[in-house]
């Protein structure tokens, strides 16, 4: 018998569910190769950018059909779809010669991704009492940004070693492994009654031609929540947005800058990630502990304000040193954000519809996640890549203020 067997059912399963998290994240591979990409098919830096638009529009697409997935087949069915997902897109990306097609396999590889992002944070609090949630939540991304972190490190070694494809079969790789993670998830699964009022926002609610039935559905799930508590939601939907354009504006725009500004290579770009990456390892148990003992509100909004000052001064960095230390400061504003932003929202939504109004909170948020990287690309290119970041401040410096003066402190003491 191994060690991994004689383990409780709750510390395999969340040992799985890290470990899963951690691959997921390899995704950013992609980002460094983003200069060499533009280069190869002889288009604009801009243009090269809108891989992780695809990214984000997957993500959004994905986010309705992973809310149905959850609360109607279960966490097992979802954390074996999304990677299978990803795995065949990314499988296929390696092979395919022509730009507007890894564009739509990236934009497939985003539905899966969302499937699975979901459907790991719903295991996890099925694991664990509602007082260690902040804990676990807070791992989960934690671990997804070391994998974020590590990604553009390997994709920058990739790139500069093999070629910028060979990102996409490394990620295949990652996904295919996940998908025997999912089948081996050995805990109970947990399926809330379906509160009879939230009967019209069943899958038939998604197809088109159905907005009507589709908004009406949404309007029953966000009065399910306690009316003290709606503001809150609202608030934390927009967080969430503003923290993915944060988190996105980096992701697509930062090489660009890091690469015409200051002439640094994918090797140092990636870099640069894994210095951000360290910086939210570090934050995994002091996050989690904020979260849990001292309040949501000491995490959530400095996740959101950090950024906003981190924001204000990227694109006045003169070298890799300056670049650097804002880029830690980001790492450590994405240790305390997803994590609290997350688990804050699951203390206010009830359980019988926790899939379908956090996947809403993240659909909503994906807009931010596809909007940003356009927006950012246009500016990119008509002035230069630091703009996109002085553009988004100001978002960041409101959710900040809404997290502090509108939202409830949710940890019940």
């Amino acid at each position: 018998m191994t060690r991994f067997s004689k383990l409780s059912p709750t510390a395999r399963g969340l040992i799985t569910l890290y470990t899963s998290t951690l691959l997921a994240g390899m995704w950013s591979m992609i980002v460094p190769a983003l200069p060499v990409l533009a280069k190869s098919f002889d288009i604009s830096p801009g243009t090269a950018a809108q891989t992780i638009t695809a990214l984000a529009v997957g993500r959004f697409a994905g986010m309705p059909i992973s809310g149905v997935v959850l609360d109607r087949l279960g966490t097992r069915a979802a954390l074996t779809t999304g990677p299978a997902i990803a795995y065949s897109a990314a499988l296929f990306a390696g092979f395919i010669p022509w730009f507007s097609l890894i564009l739509v396999l990236v934009f497939l590889l985003g539905i899966g991704e969302s499937i699975w992002v979901i459907a790991r944070e719903v295991a996890g609090i099925d694991l664990v009492p509602a007082q260690q949630r902040g804990r676990v939540l807070s791992g989960f991304h934690g671990i997804n940004n070391v994998g974020l972190a590590l990604g553009p490190l390997i994709g920058g070694l990739l790139t500069e070693t093999i070629a910028f494809r060979a990102v996409f079969f490394a990620y295949a790789a990652c996904a295919a492994v996940s998908v025997l993670l999912g089948v081996t998830v050995a805990h109970q699964e947990t399926r809330p009654a379906q509160n009879p009022a939230s009967s019209s926002t069943s899958v038939a609610s998604w197809r088109i031609g159905a907005l009507w039935q589709r908004l009406r559905g949404l309007r029953e799930l966000f009065h399910q929540i306690h009316p003290e508590l709606r503001a809150t939601y609202v608030v934390l939907v927009f967080a969430t947005l503003t923290s993915f354009v944060h988190r996105v504006t980096t992701q697509s725009m930062l090489p660009l800058l890091a690469n015409s500004n200051l002439g640094l290579s994918p090797k140092e770009v990636g870099m640069l990630f894994t210095i951000s990456g360290a910086s939210v390892f570090a934050m995994i148990f002091p996050a989690g502990f904020v979260i849990d003992k001292v309040g949501r509100k000491w995490a959530t909004v400095p996740s959101t304000g950090i950024p906003a000052i981190a924001f204000l001064l990227i694109p006045f960095a003169q070298n890799f040193f300056q670049l650097a230390v804002l880029i830690s400061f980001l790492g450590i504003a994405n240790g305390l954000s997803l994590g609290s932003l997350a688990t804050s929202t699951f203390d206010v939504v009830p359980a019988s519809a926790r899939g379908r109004l956090q996947a809403v909170r993240r659909t909503i948020a994906e807009t931010g996640g596809i909007g940003a990287p356009l927006l950012g690309g246009y500016l990119a290119d008509t002035f230069n890549p630091g703009v996109p970041f002085l553009a988004y401040a100001p978002l960041l410096v409101l959710s900040a203020f809404l997290l502090a003066l509108v939202a409830h402190e949710t940890l019940e003491k």
